[in-house]
């Protein structure tokens, strides 16, 4: 139910964060360097600066000197819905609003140090944000009983070990430390068995004397704030290559991250009937308390990535990625309730969805290009694919599809110890269609039957400054 479904959206976009790929499909926050932006996160193999800790931290061997790198994204998602339909659980139209936008601005700071401990071994530590977003409709929209509201922010923290094996071969391991916590609001029809109309038809039967059917559609709305956080841990192992002169590739692998969000959801009743109801203890003697503990688990996917580099000249490039992310591991959640409740086929303690996501791939392709000695220009282009299968398994808080990202940037060396890096991209997304069926009514979900229509695209601007110990 309310919180159910939303707890786990919440629970997944955790899980995600520690896959924290390369591409933004899904969950991911998309890119975590601006330095890397600018190629459209081609450019892993390059390692330019400390940010290589993210993307191949087998890259900190080929840094020419002990660093830190601090970046910033402003990210710009623009998604507009227009409901087509909405239904309670036992039929009829879902009254309020049926457009609007519902994304807002998210801002995610990066921050990466390297030290040189000798010409073999280089020390890193990266605190980055593999994910940050946030979703919420109207609360009058007619897909509250959706997910009405998600905000999910993840911070990884991971300490590295660089080693140069040899002129060709270097490697790398990381530990990752992720935080994640979540929000989240979804609104239930606590009329979804007829229990509210028939207690509201009881007390006005007793009042008139006489039978009375009284219909509380529509005003037994409540709604649940769920809120959650976890601790969950990873690896990452790196290799990269040099095979001559101009060309060097390398191989990344992060690991899946399990996650048991723990937290709480808050209960309050909203339409007339449902307070009514609430204050004389029917809700509570169905489940529904003001507080009460939620928890849910979910493994966050792997991912394996391969780059390459090739030097065209002295001032010329070429960059390449291709990211393959196991996104099929979130094929169903389940969110588990303190409190078992009564619903519309018998009692349950928990809410499950099956997204039934697929594994994707990212492929892309950059360049950069020196102008002068202190300015290089940047630019790439990439296919990021999307775990949802289609309409019927899209869920409203997420509308995501297939992306195309542009990318463009410069970096701006300033003497020998300051570097700046500026980077723009937009991301076209697929327009995105919702689509699902009213509640089984055998677990805490009271939904009835939706569709929608999304029209998407985003806009990242980064900033970046990296200080050289030289």
């Amino acid at each position: 139910m309310t919180p159910s479904t939303l707890k786990k959206t919440v629970l997944l976009l955790g899980t995600a964060f520690a896959a924290a790929s390369v591409h933004a499909s899904g969950y991911h926050f998309g890119t975590q360097s601006v330095n890397a932006q600018s190629t459209a996160n081609a450019a892993a193999a390059e390692a330019a600066d400390a940010s290589t800790i993210f993307y191949n931290p087998a890259g900190l061997t080929k840094l020419d000197s002990s660093q830190i790198s601090v970046n910033a994204n402003i990210v710009l998602p623009s998604i507009r819905y227009e409901a087509d339909s909405a239904q309670y659980y036992q039929g009829g139209d879902v009254s309020g609003s049926k457009s609007g936008k519902i994304t807002k601005t998210t801002v995610a700071p990066h921050l990466y140090g390297a030290y040189k401990v000798n010409d073999d071994v280089t020390l890193g530590l990266g605190v980055y944000v593999p994910f940050g977003s946030a979703t919420e409709y109207e609360k009058d929209s007619v897909l509250r009983h959706n997910i009405n509201k998600l905000s999910l922010t993840s911070i990884d923290i991971e300490p590295v070990v660089a080693w140069k094996a040899n002129e060709n071969h270097a490697f790398g391991a990381g530990l990752i430390a992720q935080y994640s916590k979540a929000e989240l609001r979804k609104y239930s029809d606590w009329d979804a068995s007829g229990a509210i109309s028939q207690l509201a038809s009881g007390l006005a039967s007793r009042t008139a004397g006489r039978p009375v059917s009284v219909s509380a559609q529509g005003k037994s709305d409540g709604h649940a704030e769920v809120k959650g956080h976890d601790w969950g841990f990873g690896y990452q192992l790196a290799w990269m290559w040099d095979i001559n002169d101009r060309a060097r590739v390398g191989v990344n692998y992060r690991s899946k991250v399990t996650h048991t969000l723990k937290g709480s959801a808050e209960w309050e009743a909203d339409g007339a009937y449902a307070r009514r109801a609430w204050d004389l203890g029917a809700l509570a003697a169905r489940g529904y308390v003001p507080n009460e503990k939620a928890s849910v688990k979910i493994v966050t996917p792997e991912s394996l990535s391969v780059h390459g580099m090739y030097k065209v000249s002295d001032k010329a490039n070429l960059f390449g990625d291709v990211t393959w992310t196991r996104h099929s591991r979130f094929n169903k959640a389940e969110l588990v309730f303190e409190n078992t409740k009564k619903i519309v086929n018998g009692q349950s303690d928990r809410t499950t969805i099956t997204p039934n996501w697929r594994n994707t791939y990212k492929v892309g392709f950059g360049g950069s290009y020196q102008i002068s000695e202190p300015l290089q220009l940047r630019a790439g282009i990439a296919f990021d694919k999307s775990p949802v299968k289609n309409a019927d398994y899209r869920m409203n808080s997420l509308p995501d599809g297939n992306r195309i990202w542009f990318s463009a940037g410069m970096k701006y060396n300033i003497g020998k110890n300051h570097v700046v890096d500026a980077a723009y991209t937009h991301i076209h997304i697929n327009d995105t269609s919702y689509r699902t069926a009213k509640a089984s009514g055998s677990d805490v979900d009271s939904k009835g039957a939706s569709s929608a229509r999304f029209k998407n695209h985003a806009d990242i601007i980064g900033l970046q400054y990296t200080y050289k110990f030289k």
